[in-house]
């Protein structure tokens, strides 16, 4: 028996608005500008390039070599898409962790020397040097 692989295409899985929505919100939120643009482009192959670019107001051969990983493409290019196909970007915070959100708690200083505290040491240090 062999083992027969099939080619995975992203665009094939892209088949509904939702679907379309996750995927781009989970690639946005690993925040790794090669995936967005990857990403962007399997939707483009998705609901087709030609109509994209003509919606988005670029012509196909930029649109292709905006969407390619390694290009930087402008916000204003970035954002044409987007709106093209049909979603907005929205911003959220991002979760800090905990540990470098939290304040660091000052070290305790030591508690200040009263002339009574110092002269206890005095005397200790007097019989110790006497023994």
């Amino acid at each position: 028996m062999t083992l027969q692989l099939t080619t995975f295409d992203m665009a094939d899985h892209l088949d509904s608005e939702e679907a379309i929505a996750e995927y781009l919100s989970r690639v946005m939120a690993d925040g790794d500008d090669d995936e967005l643009l990857r990403a962007l482009g399997h939707v483009a192959k998705a609901r087709g390039m030609a109509q994209l670019a003509k919606d988005a107001g670029v012509g196909r051969e930029s649109l292709y070599k905006a969407l390619k990983p390694g290009a930087s493409p402008g916000y204003a290019a970035v954002g044409k898409v987007v709106r093209a196909l049909g979603f907005r970007m929205t911003l959220q915070p991002i979760a800090r962790k905990a540990a470098a959100s939290a304040k660091k708690t000052p070290k305790k200083l030591a508690k200040p020397k009263t002339p009574k505290t110092l002269a206890g040491t005095a005397a200790k240090r007097a019989s110790a040097a006497g023994q």
